[in-house]
């Protein structure tokens, strides 16, 4: 049960760096703006997608939040790397940075399975 709960908050904290602080400390720097700009987003999608992320973050950290809800960020955040990764290979082609959404979601994926290990022992 211990060595769950480590792999659990250790995958979800990561999670929760790369998805929830970061893009809400750089979301309003040239470098994101660009970013948002460069895959042909419209600048307000930017900051949707952050305000979502950010919520996203929230539901998975605290422990209180119904399970339904956990569910829907966790199926939030698959549609998010999946299209991240559709948007990067789209524009620039097969590359590392097509990728790395992809490394992201498989960290969510262990965040996923630990979540529903300790789910189901508390049950």
């Amino acid at each position: 049960m211990k060595k769950d709960k480590i792999f659990f908050w250790t995958a979800t904290i990561i999670i929760a760096l790369f998805e929830g602080v970061m893009p809400a400390l750089t979301s309003q720097s040239e470098l994101a703006k660009e970013g948002i700009r460069h895959l042909g987003y419209p600048p307000y999608f930017g900051n949707a997608l952050v305000v979502f992320k950010v919520l996203g973050v929230l539901v998975l950290i605290i422990p209180q939040v119904p399970k339904r809800m956990k569910e829907w960020a966790y199926a939030g955040f698959v549609f998010d790397f999946i299209f991240a990764t559709i948007s990067h290979g789209a524009v620039d082609g097969i590359n590392g940075q097509t990728f790395m959404p992809l490394i992201i979601f498989a960290i969510l994926v262990v965040s996923y399975i630990y979540y529903h290990k300790l789910n189901s022992v508390k049950s």
